[in-house]
């Protein structure tokens, strides 16, 4: 690890102004993601913001029943938060299945939106890896790519995004607030991570000089029914190989109202807009969920030992969807 400067920030005024007059500077909040990759000299800022006095750790209750959470909640405790639990279990139930309890406790939420890629060419510097660096190529096509992307990859890179929380966040409609020295902007999650085309190395939509201070959830009352479904390789301390985020309302035998996101399958969480809409409306049958899980994962692309992902997830959804019609998506 090479040295460094430190700064420790008193508020997110001071933070941003920091950082907007360091050119290769990195926010530090729980640091469970950045200090592995400095380790790695994967990252190697000149200077460290230490943000964790910043006033961002509450959620806060919105009017009209939706919730902001601030970017320095512990991931642990978001998933103990009784109107989490409630309003929004999927979320809940996807942040346990991320990680160990340890590092839940250091983890933020912010932080999780921004780790980065677990491919082991990303981390292996004697490997060629356009993520971190670019035009050296890709090892992982036509290597080891079991873990890899099947949909939105590209000929540049097939990592795969490793939170569960954004997945979640995804499926939810989460709105992101960030902010710099030219002000607040907010992001909609399902456009703040981005797909690698030619540029793998540009994750999100994130500027250098901005920081993420909130994750605002819409009051979304489907989301009381849903569910969060992860298939990885062993039961804890292993990324999604598939996870599916849903949220389903029938009424009558028909879908009225349906939410639906994949991990484990993308550089970024997945929404499946195809899948939702040919939900929307109608019949809530396992018929219904095979062909929209079908017509979902039809454009995925399998690598030399990741192809069993298109199937897997299918399979997923279905298994998920049927689920919440069963028990009404409980945590």
């Amino acid at each position: 690890m090479k040295s460094f400067a430190y700064v420790s920030a008193p508020d997110v005024e001071a933070a941003v102004r920091a950082i907007s007059t360091e050119p290769n500077a990195k926010f530090l909040g729980g640091g469970t993601n950045l200090v592995d990759l400095m380790r790695e000299e994967v990252e190697a800022p000149d200077t460290i913001i230490d943000i964790t006095r910043l006033p961002l750790t509450d959620v806060v209750e919105l009017p009209g029943g939706g919730l902001r959470i601030g970017a320095l909640v512990r991931n642990s405790h978001l998933a103990a938060n009784q109107l989490i639990r409630s309003r929004y279990p999927l979320l809940s139930q996807a942040i346990l299945t991320g990680a160990s309890a340890q590092l839940r406790n250091m983890a933020t939420v912010g932080g999780n939106l921004l780790q980065r890629t677990r491919c082991f060419y990303f981390y292996d510097s004697t490997s060629a890896c356009n993520k971190r660096e670019p035009g050296t190529g890709c090892d992982a096509i036509g290597g080891f790519n079991r873990n890899h992307a099947v949909l939105g990859g590209s000929e540049s890179c097939i990592a795969t995004h490793p939170s569960d929380m954004a997945v979640a966040l995804a499926a939810l409609d989460a709105v992101i607030e960030v902010e710099s020295v030219r002000g607040v902007r907010r992001i909609p999650l399902v456009e703040f991570h981005q797909l690698p085309g030619e540029t793998p190395d540009v994750e999100t939509s994130l500027a250098a000089d901005e920081l993420i201070t909130a994750v605002e959830l819409p009051a979304l009352p489907i989301a009381a029914t849903s569910r969060y479904r992860k298939v990885r390789d062993r039961a804890s301390y292993a990324f999604a190989l598939v996870s599916v985020a849903a949220a389903l309302e029938v009424e009558d035998g028909h879908i009225t109202a349906v939410r639906l996101a994949l991990g484990g399958v993308a550089a970024k969480p997945w929404r499946a807009y195809e899948a939702e809409r040919l939900l929307q409306g109608s019949p809530a049958t396992e018929e219904t969920f095979r062909k929209a899980a079908a017509a979902e994962l039809a454009p995925a692309t399998g690598q030399s030992q990741n192809a069993f992902k298109i199937e897997l997830a299918q399979r997923t959804i279905v298994a998920t969807l049927n689920q919440l019609l069963t028990d009404g998506g409980a945590a």
